[in-house]
């Protein structure tokens, strides 16, 4: 079994040092979906609910949580993104939420990709939970991880 690399030798959290290493190019790709009533599920596409558009909202949100991800993981480095897209559409089941994350760097970004899919589905709840109880979040999952010396 591979080592823990955020605990130091007595099992204290520690943020792990990325300085020697070669910054790369990187991506990640991740997903999650978000379970609606039909019902809610056609006021969502229809542009319905008096929030407003959801898609649209829940994509800028996920914009902004994945360039803050620092912020809200604690043990998670600053990257200097550059490129991050969410997109989020209606599916049979609910609302799907993709998105894709790049920098070049010395560590990846998948934590990123996962954040803002994640605070898009959460996005969509709170703009939902008015006309509907029963939403449940997830899968949300990492679909694509990878680095190169070559620019994408």
């Amino acid at each position: 079994m591979d080592e823990l690399t955020h605990v130091d030798a007595e099992g204290r959290a520690r943020m792990v040092d990325v300085g020697g290493k070669k910054p790369q190019y990187r991506t990640a790709r991740a997903e999650g979906l978000i379970r609606l009533k039909p019902e809610t599920a056609a006021l969502v596409r229809e542009n319905g609910l008096k929030k407003g558009d959801v898609l649209a909202v829940a994509e800028v949100a996920g914009i902004q949580a994945g360039k803050r991800t620092p912020d809200l993981i604690p043990l998670c480095h600053p990257l200097a993104l550059t490129k991050l897209d969410v997109k989020a559409s209606v599916v049979p089941e609910g609302v799907r939420v993709e998105s894709l994350a790049r920098c070049l760097g010395p560590t990846g970004v998948e934590m990123e990709a996962l954040t803002a899919v994640s605070v898009a589905l959460l996005t969509v709840y709170d703009m939902c939970k008015v006309v509907d109880r029963s939403m449940v979040i997830g899968p949300v999952r990492l679909v694509e991880k990878t680095k190169s010396d070559e620019a994408p």
